[in-house]
């Protein structure tokens, strides 16, 4: 490099040369000279250019100053366009400005923003841009475009829509349609799509006509935030403002729309695609698909792709994956498989959908037939994803030990075992009450350098605190805590759920507290784990506290909340209060139950109020409930304690006629009843047709035939003695 005293004099020199000798001309002539600036395109190149950027960036201001009289706003803009750095660059703009009788043009403001945009420098924008409107410089629209652009780059969109705001309101520059376009466009970009109408209907005020690009904007904003109803009002909209929808438009509608499980409106707009004679891509069709998929509409889905096929369109492997998905997803793997063949691209996802669904649906050895003999001779490669599936199929049929062998099987092919591996197997091992394999297997995770995820430590912890280990399952939320890997709702209901097990409601209690300490907050399961072990323990009133809690927290009670409530009252002899809350869950849309009813039926015989509990069964059936054996061994209960055996008899009769096939609690009700009753023929004659029926007798039948029976003999002979 030049020393600095010697390039300063050289810049002086061409300085001065240029601006004397040819004031037409700018600083060089290779600013100015088109064929020099097309040498500089071509990289043939101009050693003179070269060097101006070399000697511009060391510019000493106050030897300038000496050397020149005065500069243009002309060659100011064009020494700006240089690749000059920001100070540099407001130095020269300031001592350009210091000269007596100079006013600074437009397009030296244009490309001192640019400059200080692309440097994120907005304070100093914003400082200019009020110089400029005191210098009374004409404000044009492409100034604030590309300042706004600046500010989404820089990812401050509100910024932008400020900047579009002050263009009249400040600077009385009047924007058009293209400078909303760009701050739809940024807001879009920024991920603020709910201001995005907003600015398009202020827009509409002013009266400035939108243009397609601008509807496609805010349609896309409206779906975003699921506002689609909006969205295909302005779709109608559009032809009032001149403009007629697009395949983009279209596509966007069409793909908020089966997002949204609204496939039938979806292809209605891919009809009227057509007709407006729009072209869908092969993504459009794929988003019909999936919805219809996702709706079990399958058959349709597939229609549509053979009208796919008619049209034209290839379908792709997305295509077939959404297919194949949906029939694995409803058992009908078989027809997956079929499909696969179809398909005239295949690749590890599709193979792997097909693999996945053949162990969902419990056929793991025709899931290792697909990878064995279909993906391997076709000379696909399983992935981690394809060991993961085989792995998690393994371990929902308790072959543990293989599925640990996978692991290595894996290995062994060059395919890393991920964290998703190793967490499927402690799962499996947890589950199993295998713990110290699974143990085994944290450790052998730790020398592979993979750590164990939230999932891995839940699964250790809930196995533990079922087993009532629930110092070991505090040991592993401790080490999970140092790790770094934050506690979820699982973890803190699982850790409940242990203290409970082993009555230690205090401990409980206090890690309830400690879930919204750590930002977690308890859900329904975590409530119904507290109220249930209360109530277990006859702390009705502890339990309601609990439900109150409940409530003013947000949480909604479902039916085993109920469920659990209505029981505790009916043991307490509270029937009616029971009623009550059966009353208000059905008020709330909380669909109650067979379990529900059959605590109540069984409450209302317990207390001997045996005709509230027929009523009560009417009124079930007239709500569409179908009472089960269960309820009808209550009533049988409840009428023979009473006395009223006939009725018990006839309700065993009708349970035919009701499709309910009486069990070994039915028959042993009846049969105990009638011996009591000292009826033993009738108990003699129902025990023999229960044989015929397929009813086998257990201890407890042959204990009550046994004693009455040979009680009935010893009276006998005493009586003839």
């Amino acid at each position: 490099m030049l020393k600095r005293s010697k390039l300063l004099i050289h810049i002086c020199e061409e300085l001065v040369g240029t601006l004397y000798k040819n004031t037409t001309l700018a600083f060089c002539t290779c600013v100015t000279d088109d064929k020099c600036g097309n040498a500089k395109a071509r990289g043939d190149g101009s050693e003179f250019e070269n060097e101006w950027e070399r000697l511009l960036k060391p510019f000493d201001f106050k030897q300038l100053q000496r050397s020149l009289n005065k500069i243009t706003p002309y060659q100011l803009n064009k020494l700006l366009i240089l690749p000059l750095d920001v100070p540099t660059s407001l130095e020269l703009f300031l001592w350009a400005g210091s000269q007596t009788s100079y006013c600074h043009s437009f397009d030296v403001y244009y490309t001192l923003i640019d400059k200080l945009g692309a440097a994120k420098e907005f304070k100093i924008i914003d400082q200019l841009l009020l110089q400029m409107k005191d210098e009374r410089v004409v404000f044009k629209e492409s100034l604030f475009i590309m300042i706004m652009r600046h500010y989404g780059r820089a990812g401050l969109p509100g910024q932008a829509t400020r900047i579009l705001l002050d263009m009249w309101n400040t600077f009385a520059c009047e924007a058009t349609v293209k400078s909303y376009n760009q701050a739809l466009d940024i807001l879009l970009a920024g991920n603020c799509p709910k201001i995005a109408p907003n600015v398009f209907y202020e827009m509409l005020g002013k009266g400035i006509s939108p243009s397609v690009f601008t509807f496609s904007r805010v349609i896309q904003a409206l779906c975003i935030v699921n506002e689609v109803d909006s969205a295909c009002s302005l779709l109608r909209d559009m032809t009032k403002h001149g403009c007629v929808p697009n395949s983009v438009i279209y596509q966007i509608l069409i793909h908020a729309l089966s997002k949204s499980n609204r496939v039938n409106d979806a292809l209605k707009l891919l009809e009227e695609m057509f007709l407006m004679g729009c072209i869908p891509d092969v993504n459009t069709f794929n988003d019909i698909t999936h919805g219809l998929c996702r709706a079990d509409r399958i058959h349709e889905a597939a229609k549509l792709v053979d009208r796919m096929l008619l049209r034209g369109f290839t379908p792709d492997a997305i295509t077939y994956g959404f297919l194949m998905h949906a029939l694995c997803r409803t058992g009908r793997v078989d027809e997956a498989k079929v499909l696969l063949n179809k398909a005239p691209e295949q690749n590890n996802v599709l193979f792997n959908t097909l693999i996945n669904g053949y162990v969902t649906n419990g056929r793991f050895d025709e899931a290792k037939s697909i990878l064995n003999e279909n993906m391997l001779i076709k000379g696909y490669q399983p992935d981690v994803y394809t060991y993961n599936i085989l792995i998690r199929g393994l371990c929902k049929k308790g072959i543990l030990s293989s599925a640990h062998e996978v692991v290595n099987e894996m290995s062994s092919k060059g395919c890393k075992p991920n964290a998703i591996t190793y967490t499927t197997l402690i799962d499996g091992f947890s589950k199993a009450g295998r713990l110290q394999e699974a143990y085994d297997l944290v450790t052998e995770m730790s020398a592979k350098s993979l750590s164990l995820n939230i999932v891995g430590y839940n699964s250790l912890i809930s196995a533990l605190s079922k087993q009532g280990m629930i110092q070991q399952a505090l040991e592993i939320f401790g080490d999970m805590s140092s790790n770094g890997c934050k506690p979820d709702i699982f973890t803190f209901n699982a850790l409940i759920l242990g203290f409970c097990k082993v009555d230690k409601m205090d401990e409980a209690l206090g890690t309830y507290r400690d879930m919204f300490l750590e930002g977690v907050i308890a859900n329904t399961v975590t409530y119904n784990t507290l109220i249930h072990a209360f109530l277990r323990k006859g702390k009705t009133q502890e339990a309601l506290k609990l439900v109150n809690d409940m409530l003013f927290r947000g949480c909604p009670l479902d039916e085993i909340t109920y469920n659990g409530l209505v029981k505790a009252l009916c043991n307490d002899g509270a029937i009616e209060r029971a009623l009550g809350l059966f009353e208000e869950m059905m008020r709330k849309g909380t669909k109650p139950n067979h379990v529900t009813c059959n605590i109540l039926i069984n409450g209302f015989c317990r207390i001997g109020k045996v005709q509230n509990a027929l009523e009560f069964l009417r009124d079930l059936v007239h709500r569409g409930l179908t009472p089960d054996i269960v309820t009808y061994n209550s009533l049988i209960n409840g009428l023979c304690n009473t006395g009223r055996i006939r009725e018990a008899q006839n309700l065993f009769e009708k349970l035919e006629l009701e499709g309910v096939c009486p069990d070994t609690i039915t028959y042993n009700t009846l049969i105990l009843s009638y011996c009591k009753m000292r009826m033993l023929d009738d108990a003699y004659t129902l025990f023999t047709r229960g044989i015929a029926v397929g009813f086998i007798p257990n201890n407890v039948t042959w204990y009550i035939l046994v004693r009455n029976f040979v009680r009935k003999s010893y009276v006998s002979v005493t009586t003839l003695t």
